[in-house]
């Protein structure tokens, strides 16, 4: 963008000094075509509530990151409508905690046979793993799709797919395997703030 702004200005400095003085049309259509071309592709439309309440399974593995505290994980989820089911496990596939819920409600059950519930995923995750993961989210930026509710820009690549989604607060970046892949392996979650959290997200496969 910001090349898109000097040769914008180079233009205007030329037609000040009176070298484009017959062609001040041709200016402002210079200065709008070098502008946009380098904006990325952006919409915020209505969220497809179809899409989202579609079945999915997927495996993988996962990385979150707040201050000095971690977690690693393998995972296993599917979903389905509004629920959610998550195993985590280890490397050595040692299970970590095993979370379900829908809008009614979230529950955790853990490997020593606690059970921990609570009304939303940001709770349950933070007191059952340490960790706050957004999984509300997740569910839906897994496959590229803004949640419901929350504003949302998303911005494209050559092939139209989602490269990138801010909602929430978050900013989500999709790396794809080849350049006809339909959906992204690899994801870079971010918050900002005072202790910044970062997801990372491989995708072994979607069943």
């Amino acid at each position: 963008m910001q090349s898109a702004i000097v040769l914008a200005w180079r233009a205007l400095e030329r037609y000040v000094r009176g070298t484009w003085r017959h062609a001040p049309v041709g200016i402002a259509a210079t200065f709008l075509l070098v502008a946009c071309a380098e904006l990325p592709r952006m919409e915020s439309q209505p969220v497809d509530r179809e899409a989202l309440a579609a079945r999915f399974a997927a495996d993988g593995r996962l990385s979150a990151r707040r201050g000095n505290d971690g977690v690693a994980a393998q995972f296993a989820w599917s979903h389905d409508g509004t629920r959610d089911d998550i195993e985590l496990a280890t490397p050595l596939g040692q299970t970590i905690a095993r979370l379900s819920g829908d809008d009614a409600g979230v529950r955790a059950e853990m490997p020593d046979g606690r059970v921990e519930t609570a009304r939303n995923w940001d709770t349950l995750t933070a007191e059952a793993l340490q960790m706050p993961l957004p999984v509300d989210g997740l569910s839906a930026w897994l496959r590229g799709l803004p949640r419901a509710g929350p504003r949302y820009t998303v911005e494209r690549d050559a092939q139209n797919r989602p490269a990138l989604i801010r909602q929430d607060g978050w900013e989500i970046v999709y790396a794809y395997g080849s350049a006809d892949a339909t959906r992204a392996s690899r994801l870079t979650l971010r918050y900002p703030g005072a202790e910044p959290v970062e997801v990372r997200i491989v995708v072994d496969g979607w069943r």
